[in-house]
């Protein structure tokens, strides 16, 4: 963060060096929103374990059907299940898969 926080705690560990931060939540939030867009450790797993497309690993994350994503995204089933199957899907269907995920395109392309 840029600006000085009273609030903010340092923790050390058995090294002496600071090892942990303990902050207000609503200092977290403003710092993550200047920063890049996080990816959640479950879409990663989903990605890595089990060998998901990011955009399948999102979706499976926020509970959502490929059913109700073709339907966000006005397509079949089928349309929709081929993007996930996609390697390299196009800029613009990322940019509406995201749209339609609520997610930034930047956490499908890390």
């Amino acid at each position: 963060m840029s600006e000085h926080t009273s609030n903010v705690q340092v923790f050390s560990g058995l090294d002496g060096r600071p090892a942990y931060v303990v902050m207000p939540y609503a200092d977290y939030l403003a710092h993550f929103k200047e920063e890049e867009a996080c990816v959640p450790q479950d879409v990663v797993e989903k990605q890595v374990l089990e060998n998901m497309s990011p955009i399948a690993a999102w979706r499976r994350h926020l509970g959502i059907t490929q059913v109700e994503m073709a339907q966000r995204l006005n397509m079949s089933q089928g349309s929709y299940a081929g993007i996930e199957k996609s390697q390299r899907p196009h800029k613009a269907t990322l940019d509406k898969v995201a749209n339609a995920l609520g997610i930034d395109v930047e956490q499908l392309v890390y």
